[in-house]
């Protein structure tokens, strides 16, 4: 490789540097413009990681209520399967009388 085509190589990555530079600056005016200070940042992403996890134990539970709803009809379906959750229930129940 010539000299020539090193210096090149060599502007042409200082050049994106700049330009990533310039980039990684307007996000940050950006991000600055909206969000005034740090402790509001702070307050936001509690709010927001409380919200997710409510959000993710309600979705997680209607998903489990649908599941064993589905289960429970296919339970009349098939006998088998029907005293196969019988006897789950039946265990469930003497665990909760103990």
């Amino acid at each position: 490789m010539t000299i020539r085509a090193r210096l090149g190589k060599m502007a042409k990555s200082f050049k994106q540097s700049k330009e990533q530079a310039a980039r990684r600056t307007i996000l940050e005016d950006l991000f600055y413009d909206f969000n005034r200070s740090r402790s509001q940042v702070y307050v936001m992403n509690f709010v927001r990681g409380i919200l997710f996890g409510a959000g993710s134990v309600i979705g997680g539970t209607v998903v489990i209520a649908l599941l064993v709803w589905m289960l429970s009809l296919l339970g009349n379906v098939i006998p088998a399967l029907g005293d196969f959750f019988d006897g789950v229930s039946q265990t469930l129940d003497v665990r909760d009388s103990e």
